[in-house]
């Protein structure tokens, strides 16, 4: 069995052969083939007979098999797995019964279940759509027209405006959708409309583990979060519906595809969810026939095991797209750091976060004429007045037990001298009871009404050095500043204390510092736009939880994830200062997948027969790697400075995979690189460390019998190679999915120490035609380090087609 070889970055993981004995929840596949398997009609109607009767008996054959096996006592089965796996989920009370199933004939293969995390509207002006898209496509409303994206995540809030009753004009029809409207609290059968076609929800593994509570997380579809309906309004809430937030109007959000239907399956909540649940709701979205499946969901660790590619999640989402629904996935939040990708296998789109041209910043002047800048998004104090300065502690009750950080926090307006702080400013500190929810920015912004103070300032503590950035997107509806720079901070306080009297007790008698806030609601728009985001997680993908490093690119291509604007819930349990809330400005690679969901749906209503792996090519070799003032893009990383949050420093693919997402040019991209189900199984079987076996087990399928030549031979539109040793030699195949004829010449810009030689490098492809490239690459200099090129086909008729090189140059012959 030949190896697509790694480079080992280090480790810290053990890899068990056992599984642990205090797992409560595993995954099992059985032998039986799904549903999907059926030799049926390629489309079948879900209500068909033997469909139906052929998904009870796998479900009855799991139930059999279980008590033939285990004591009733020991088990409960939660799930039984039918539409593209056959398997179960199974809660195990006794060590004995897992000893028991790994023994078990039948069984293929068990996986111990893991935790999930969570992983937006100037975004649509952004990335061109209004002009370059869906003009192209009868316009705003009809945008994604016939497209169903289903959205694994927390559920939607379906009062929400962004997802009220849509008007269809039903030339493009969803019949092939098959979902159910599943009612409860909080989600009569109202719910579901012409927008929202469908809703249900998966709690048993979180039940099972006792983290699930029906008051709190809600026994139906209805989002308790914030999070599902942030991420389904960014890809399809309909068009122009007013973002208004205490009052203010801060524009109007769009869906990139407003005019696609949303299907809902909620398997996360707000402490995040399990991957039983999650596979049981991607089970289902495909079996009820969604085009696309929007995940904002991703493992908390890379799962242990032989390969990261063959846990039941990833195998579960390869039959997804086998099924030819497209996956678009969270990259992970865990960025600048390198091999931080939380997304892995190639049959999956993964998505890193950039910033974009749009930010929000608020001043704060003082009287003497110095200025700092700080976040939050807040209303101005009233006039041009400037309004005396009280530090908290200076205007509170001494004689309380509480403790001096309760009371620089400004939590309780009890303790504070209405007298004394009525018309000022009250300088707040920030403590460790914000980074950990114990205290909250919008109780202060509440305490500051209560107490008639005219606002508040909330400053660094020298002492415990906590940054308050993740409050950059709060907005508040009284005037407020948060100083996220600890010289500001100090340099406030100074200033402070020079213009405050205080008795000979300590006591503050005197306020002469006075400051004014200005307006934090403005926006404004810079040209140095897109930026990778510091938290977006990086390559080099690895092969497994030893990090070894894989010949996949990940990410796969970058999009909008700072500072966005959507839909939010306003009963949130997930974000104490986002109560009340109908819009939150969100942050992270959560908020960047749905924008390439809904791009994906623009793709799918203009080319609806396009695989999975078409739109995805599309996406990736029509991406810019320049940002909107021609540079090339950059990304932030991490800071050795005091003062700077973090540097710029040039984005390579494992920043931003092929690039950021350009919706015009990927609906028209000349050349698509196409890969199926069985080139996907190949590519399994030549993973180091996973034999022919293990991969029939666990997919079902066996390895091909012939040479399996290496993991880059995948078909994909990169090329990674992570360990070159002498030369190896590539072959990529391209199709015309336009009807006319184009001729195309090649260049290549090489990565360091790598000479790339490609064969042809002028060729005419006829229209709906395909043709192979031979690309060969060469080692000249042991790098011993990543290096970064391209291979570029210009076509006469303007198609431009740019594939990323990543190379590791191990040893030069």
């Amino acid at each position: 069995m030949a190896f697509c070889t790694f480079i080992l970055l280090f480790s810290f993981i053990t890899i068990w052969d056992f599984l642990p004995l205090n797992a409560k929840v595993f995954i099992v596949l059985m032998d039986e083939e799904p549903v999907t398997s059926l030799k049926l009609e390629r489309s079948y109607d879900r209500n068909e007979t033997d469909a139906i009767v052929y998904k009870e008996r796998i479900s009855g054959g799991h139930d059999r098999f279980l008590e033939s096996l285990l004591h009733g006592h020991s088990y409960t089965k939660l799930y039984s797995y039918t539409h593209l796996l056959s398997g179960f989920a199974i809660h195990i009370e006794s060590e004995e019964a897992v000893s028991t199933l790994q023994n078990a004939k039948g069984v293929r293969i068990i996986h111990e279940d893991i935790k999930m995390e969570k992983l937006t509207m100037h975004t649509p002006e952004f990335l061109g759509i209004p002009v370059g898209v869906w003009p192209t496509l009868g316009g705003a409303e009809f945008s994604g027209e016939g497209v169903v994206i289903g959205f694994i995540d927390t559920g939607i809030n379906p009062e929400h405006p962004s997802f009220a009753s849509h008007s269809f004009r039903g030339n493009q029809s969803i019949s092939k959708f098959k979902g159910k409207c599943t009612t409860g609290n909080r989600f009569p059968s109202t719910a579901c409309n012409s927008k929202i076609v469908g809703a249900q929800y998966f709690a048993r593994a979180a039940i099972a583990y006792g983290d699930f509570n029906s008051t709190r997380d809600y026994a139906s579809p209805f989002d308790a979060d914030g999070h599902g309906s942030h991420t389904a309004s960014t890809a399809a809430g309909n068009h122009r519906v007013p973002v208004i937030v205490s009052g203010f109007n801060y524009g109007y959000a769009s869906g990139m595809a407003p005019g696609a239907r949303i299907a809902v399956y909620k398997a996360l909540y707000t402490f995040g969810g399990y991957m039983a649940d999650v596979v049981a709701a991607v089970d289902q979205a495909v079996e009820d026939g969604v085009d696309i499946i929007s995940l904002s969901v991703g493992p908390s660790a890379v799962p242990s095991g032989p390969a990261a590619f063959l846990n039941a999640l990833e195998m579960e989402l390869l039959f997804a797209t086998k099924a030819g629904v497209l996956v678009v996935q969270a990259a992970g939040n865990s960025g600048p750091s390198s091999s931080s990708i939380l997304s892995f296998s190639p049959w999956i789109t993964s998505i890193a976060a950039s910033i974009t041209d749009r930010k929000y910043n608020n001043t704060i002047k003082l009287a003497n004429g110095h200025s700092f800048s700080g976040i939050g998004l807040a209303p101005p104090t009233l006039g041009r007045v400037y309004y005396p300065l009280a530090a908290a502690a200076d205007v509170c009750h001494r004689n309380v037990s509480t403790g001096i950080f309760s009371l620089e926090s400004c939590q309780y307006p009890e303790l504070f001298i209405p007298a004394l702080v009525r018309g000022k400013l009250i300088i707040c500190t920030y403590s460790f009871d914000f980074e950990n929810d114990d205290a909250t920015i919008a109780t202060v912004a509440d305490n500051i009404k209560k107490i008639e103070a005219a606002g508040f300032i909330l400053r660094m503590d020298p002492d415990q050095d906590f940054s308050p950035n993740k409050f950059k997107d709060m907005a508040l509806d009284v005037p407020g500043i948060i100083l996220n720079n600890m010289q500001s901070s100090m340099d406030l306080l100074e200033y402070y204390n020079s213009h405050t009297i205080k008795s000979r007790a300590g006591q503050a008698v005197v306020f002469h510092a006075r400051a004014r806030i200005l307006d934090g609601r403005r926006a404004i728009y810079h040209g140095q736009a897109p930026v990778v985001a510091s938290y977006s997680s990086r390559g080099p993908d690895v092969n497994n939880a030893l990090l070894q490093t894989a010949d996949v690119l990940k990410p796969n291509i970058m999009a909008p994830g700072s500072s966005i604007w959507a839909a939010w819930s306003p009963s949130s349990e997930g974000d104490p200062n986002l109560k009340g809330r109908n819009f939150a400005l969100l942050s992270g690679t959560s908020m960047a997948t749905p924008h390439i969901a809904g791009v994906a749906a623009l793709i799918k209503q203009r080319h609806p027969k396009w695989s999975p792996a078409a739109i995805t090519s599309a996406m990736m070799t029509s991406a810019e790697v320049t940002d909107h003032s021609g540079s090339p893009i950059l990304a932030q990383d991490y800071s050795d400075s005091p003062i700077l949050e973090h540097v710029l420093v040039h984005a390579t693919p494992f920043d931003f995979g092929a690039g950021f997402i350009n919706p015009a040019r990927a609906i028209d991209p000349g050349l698509i690189f196409n890969a199926h189900f069985q080139e996907y199984v190949q590519f399994l079987c030549a993973v180091p460390g996973v034999d022919d076996d293990y991969v029939r087990r666990v997919t079902g399928y066996g390895c091909p019998t012939e040479n399996q030549g290496w993991c880059s031979d995948l078909n994909t539109p990169s090329i990674t190679i992570s360990n070159l040793v002498g030369s190896r030699k590539v072959i990529r195949r391209v199709r015309n999915v336009s009807s006319a004829n184009e001729t195309y010449t090649v260049t290549v810009k090489e990565p360091s120490g790598v000479k790339v030689s490609v064969s042809p490098q002028v060729f005419k492809i006829r229209g709906l035609a395909s043709r192979e490239l031979k690309i060969v690459l060469k080692a000249t200099n042991s790098t011993r380090a990543y290096s970064f090129g391209a291979m570029v086909l210009q076509g006469n008729n303007n198609h431009i087609i740019r594939i990323p090189i990543a190379v590791y140059v191990s040893t030069s012959l």
